[in-house]
């Protein structure tokens, strides 16, 4: 079976997630997975609850990148994987793992996903969301309060903190290896005819 690696990247709240997902739904389940990005942080259980909600989680060290290299071999020789799964609330990997098998597409998202260059080998496309900061960072609110239990002071400290500043050095100049960027405030069915046309050849 050949695979297709379909990279979504961009900033916080720029709809990456949003857009995978309608992708997806384009296409049987037979045919297509989403990977989260977010899935790989690193596993900090040696650290107490206190000093797991003071690490950088927008840095590129936060992230497993060696695992998701070698899931992303795994899976387009044919193998299985045991993808991590993350609770935000505990900053924590679960105990249980997500198994994964490989599809003709695989859509992988998370912000981080084209400054890892190492990784650029396995992507058939690389996509880039660019939507203005105010709507991400509206985003980024609403979605951490009702999905993550946070507090809106909290989600902006760690904002003008640590997400702000990760994304000026790290997020944003990946953009240049994206090869096609869409408009995250554009219509879904246009992001998604633009990349359908790429990959439905």
């Amino acid at each position: 079976m050949n695979t297709m690696i379909i990279a979504v990247a961009g900033g916080t709240g720029s709809g990456k997630s949003f857009l995978a997902r309608n992708l997806a739904n384009t296409y049987s389940k037979k045919e297509i997975l989403i990977i989260e990005q977010d899935s790989y942080y690193k596993d900090i259980s040696n650290l107490d609850y206190e000093d797991r909600c003071k690490q950088n989680f927008d840095h590129p060290d936060a992230i497993d990148s060696i695992l998701i290299e070698n899931h992303l071999k795994k899976l387009l020789s044919g193998k299985t994987i045991y993808s991590p799964r993350y609770n935000f609330f505990k900053h924590l990997r679960e105990r249980e793992e997500k198994k994964i098998k490989q599809r003709p597409i695989i859509i992988m998202e998370g912000i981080l996903l084209l400054h890892y260059v190492k990784l650029h080998k396995f992507y058939t496309l690389k996509v880039f969301v660019e939507t203005p900061e105010h709507i991400r960072m509206n985003r980024r609110i609403e979605r951490d309060i009702k999905f993550r239990g946070r507090t809106k002071g909290s989600i902006e400290k760690q904002y003008y903190s640590t997400v702000k500043p990760m994304h000026e050095k790290f997020v944003q100049p990946s953009k240049s290896y994206s090869d096609i960027v869409i408009d995250g405030t554009a219509s879904i069915n246009k992001s998604i005819n633009q990349i359908k046309s790429k990959i439905d050849l």
